[in-house]
């Protein structure tokens, strides 16, 4: 089973290389600019009501053929893909949480940006705390490597 997405947008921020850009949304303070396209400014209705919003994007610079193990940034030891967040994935997709700072029309200010510039934006999820929050038990070899 295949499935075919359009993007309905497009993040603009400074990074324009990996090299120095943050490699986690809550560990930058970064600012950017969503652009939606026309046909779904009108999905945009209330959003400014919003503080925080749920990215979902392309990592369209990432590599067509990724390993299914790899080492982390923050590990030095190799891990299973799916127990990491890194950007080299069979299904190219990206999840960021960012403050919305303002909308104006079709563009969205936000800050806490970690993606590369001309990101393609799939989809827009209100950021909510009584869904989004939850106490864990693991971590994992994220809560068990050794911190620099």
């Amino acid at each position: 089973m295949e499935f075919s997405m359009k993007p309905i947008g497009v993040i603009h921020t400074p990074f324009k290389e990996a090299a120095g850009m943050p490699i986690q949304s809550s560990r930058s303070t970064a600012l950017g600019e969503i652009e939606v396209f026309p046909e779904y400014v009108a999905g945009l209705e209330s959003i400014d009501e919003l503080s925080d919003l749920i990215l979902i994007y392309v990592f369209h610079e990432a590599l067509k053929s990724p390993d299914l193990m790899v080492k982390p940034f923050l590990d030095n030891h190799e891990h299973g893909i799916f127990a990491t967040r890194f950007y080299k994935r069979p299904n190219p997709i990206g999840i960021s949480v960012v403050r919305l700072l303002e909308r104006s029309g079709s563009r969205l200010k936000i800050q806490q940006v970690d993606m590369l510039d001309g990101t393609p934006l799939l989809d827009i999820k209100p950021y909510v705390p009584e869904f989004d929050i939850r106490a864990v038990e693991k971590l994992g070899w994220y809560g068990t490597r050794a911190h620099p």
